[in-house]
Parts: structure tokens; C-alpha cells; sequence
């Protein structure tokens, strides 16, 4: 660390020490936890206090400290440059804190407590919805918030716990426990389709087909990842036709309208009853699955370790 780097961090200490000097921790809680949620509103809910009472925190916070900490919008609420300063320095602590009261409150009965994961769409459907009951009958006091986004969060910034996502998404500095089988896309469309257009044999030949294209949260359009012989490519295909999730994708390709790039295990009950039909298979290989992922095993709350475990692959 330089000392420039030094100098940065004692500010910020001394922000700190004036800051549980002239204020209450709760309202640093209140801070954190509308940048995390991105509303008023929001937060209140996850506190359980009034919306009044988390605005008056956030005017005493900034008013002690003279700074703005959160720009509001009538459609957001977003930390500003000083707010995600504060927001990087405290938001570790604070939630080892809540772990701590986590840990000692547990280790007196069975894991409970709010547990907050993030996941794409297709991992809540797939992995935790046929295995929810069995998870929520064994343990009654966790709260399971489960958040479905194609975003690839910062978990600790976005006050989740963990978070699932495919083995090939993970950020090198995470810990993973595989929570599925590998996995893998295939290219399918229903026999109406194949009526009138020729199947194609090669990715060349995509060009001269209706493909039904995906849409992430984030606006970037999905490339098809296709890889034949050790030879990758990954393919702009077009389309008239843009849907966002895997389910909308897979009803369009069932009813004609081109062809779809969907996980195998999605379509597999579509192709054993003859409604879609592989093409194109010698370019579809395997990856890795989905995993569960967080930031250190040091300090692991009951309740995600419970998660972990009742979820984690199992061959």
C-alpha cells in the first residue's frame, strides 16, 4: 500500500470515528441498506420501520456529515460519489456484524435468520423451485430471498449472502460448490419449422434461418457458443424475433417460429415428445454447471451453511 493509499484509508477511518461519535449505528445500517436496495421504500421493508423513518435517518446521516450520500430520482435511488466511498468501507463490517449476531443467536437452536440469494432465472426453476418444499420443511426459520437477475452481481455490495451462477461466470477471488450437473445448449426448432426450411448442418449455415434471439437485463444480446473438434466459435445470429428468458425463448421455438439455443435439460421433455428437434448436435459440447458461490468460508452463517449443503451437487 502506498501512501497516498495510506492517507485515503485514515480519512476514511476518521469519517468513521466521527460518525459513531455524533450518530447512531442504526442510521449507517439505514444508509447501507438503501444503497443496497436502491429505495426507500425497499428498505423500510427489509428493516421493518417506516419510510418516514428511513428518510430522517439518511437527512441526519448526511446532515452530520456534510456530505450527499444518495442522488434521488422519482425512478431510483442511488448512492453518489461519497456514498460509494462510504458504502465500500463500511458495508463488510457492518454485515460481519450482522453474522456475528447471526452465529450466537444459531448456535442456540437450528439455522434461521434472513438468507439472501442471487441467481439467474433458469437456476431458480432448475435447481432450488423442485426441491423448495423439502428445503422449507427442514429448516422452518430460514427466511430464503431468493433474487432472480441475469445481472452478475457484487454479492457483498448487493447485501446477498451468495449467489448462483455457471462454473465459467465465476470471479476467481470466489469460493464455489457445484450445485449442478454440466450442462449444455442445443440448438432445436419444431417440425413445422423444419417443414419449410432446411435443417442446418453447419454454423454457417444459421444465416439463412429465423433464430430466436435472447435479450439479458443488462441490453446485450446472447451469442450463440458453439464448439466442434476443439474449434470455438461464438455466432451473431439473426432473427425477428427478441424474447428475455429461456421459458419465453422455448414456448416460441415449441409454436414454429424459428430456431432456439436453450439448456438441455429445458427441452429434453420437448424432444422425447417430438414437439422440437436437435439440430446441429456435434456443435453443442458441454460446461460447466451452475455453482454456488461466497466470498470467504470464514464467519459462514448456519443458515447458508445449511443452504450449501442441501443444495450442493451430488453425483
Amino acid at each position: 500500500m502506498n501512501n497516498d493509499d495510506k492517507a485515503c484509508n485514515q480519512d476514511w477511518l476518521n469519517l468513521l470515528f466521527r460518525l459513531m461519535n455524533r450518530t447512531e449505528l442504526s442510521q449507517l445500517v439505514v444508509f447501507v441498506t438503501v444503497a443496497q436496495t436502491g429505495s426507500f421504500r425497499a428498505a423500510a421493508d427489509r428493516l421493518g420501520i417506516a419510510p418516514s423513518a428511513v428518510s430522517h435517518a439518511i437527512s441526519m446521516l448526511e446532515e452530520h456529515l456534510g456530505l450527499r450520500l444518495l442522488a434521488r430520482t422519482t425512478r431510483s435511488t442511488r448512492p453518489t460519489e461519497e456514498g460509494s466511498r462510504l458504502l465500500t468501507r463500511v458495508a463488510g463490517p457492518l454485515a460481519e456484524i450482522e453474522v456475528g449476531f447471526a452465529e450466537v443467536t444459531e448456535a442456540a437452536g437450528s439455522p434461521s435468520g434472513p438468507l439472501r440469494i442471487t441467481m439467474p432465472l433458469h437456476a431458480v426453476s432448475e435447481l432450488i423451485m423442485r426441491r423448495l418444499p423439502e428445503f422449507s420443511t427442514r429448516y422452518p426459520a430460514i427466511e430464503l430471498d431468493i433474487r432472480a437477475s441475469d445481472i452478475l452481481e457484487n454479492i457483498i455490495e448487493s447485501g446477498c449472502d451468495a449467489g448462483i451462477r455457471l462454473g465459467e461466470s465465476l470471479e476467481a477471488d470466489m469460493i464455489a460448490v457445484r450445485a449442478g450437473s454440466p450442462q449444455r445448449g442445443l440448438i432445436v426448432g419444431a417440425p413445422a419449422y423444419f417443414a419449410k426450411h432446411p435443417a442446418p448442418t453447419h454454423p454457417r449455415d444459421l444465416a439463412a434461418h429465423n433464430c430466436i434471439r435472447r435479450r439479458f437485463e443488462s441490453g446485450r444480446i446472447y451469442r450463440w457458443e458453439l464448439e466442434h473438434d476443439g474449434h470455438a466459435i461464438s455466432v451473431e445470429v439473426k432473427g425477428n424475433l427478441l424474447l428475455p428468458q429461456q421459458e419465453l425463448i422455448q414456448h416460441a421455438a415449441r409454436d414454429g417460429l424459428g430456431l432456439a439455443f436453450l439448456f438441455e435439460e429445458t427441452v429434453s421433455s420437448d424432444i422425447r415428445a417430438g414437439r422440437l428437434v436437435v439440430v446441429m448436435e456435434e456443435w453443442c459440447p458441454f460446461f460447466d454447471g451452475f455453482h454456488i458461490y461466497y466470498p470467504s468460508r470464514r464467519q459462514m452463517r448456519p443458515a447458508l451453511r445449511a443452504f450449501i449443503d442441501f443444495f450442493r451437487y451430488r453425483t
